[in-house]
């Protein structure tokens, strides 16, 4: 049994995001924040058509900045 805590939700995501686009996880937290007051969907589209990120890891990086708030 191993006694490192499991990462879950939409941080499980972080690694592969930052692998795929080459940026750090701040770059795109930064993206959603000043994106403006958008709705959720609204933001994955940003990432999905500005920066070309699919929807999973679109939508994981939104959930977790939004659920921050």
């Amino acid at each position: 049994m191993t006694t490192e805590a499991r990462v879950k939700g939409p941080a499980s995501y972080f690694p592969s995001i930052e692998k795929t686009y080459g940026m750090p996880i701040t770059h795109w937290f930064d993206i959603v924040k000043q994106a403006g007051p958008l709705r959720h969907m609204e933001l994955v589209n940003l990432l999905k058509t500005e920066h070309k990120m699919g929807h999973g890891h679109a939508n994981a990086i939104v959930g977790y900045v939004l659920a921050q708030k």
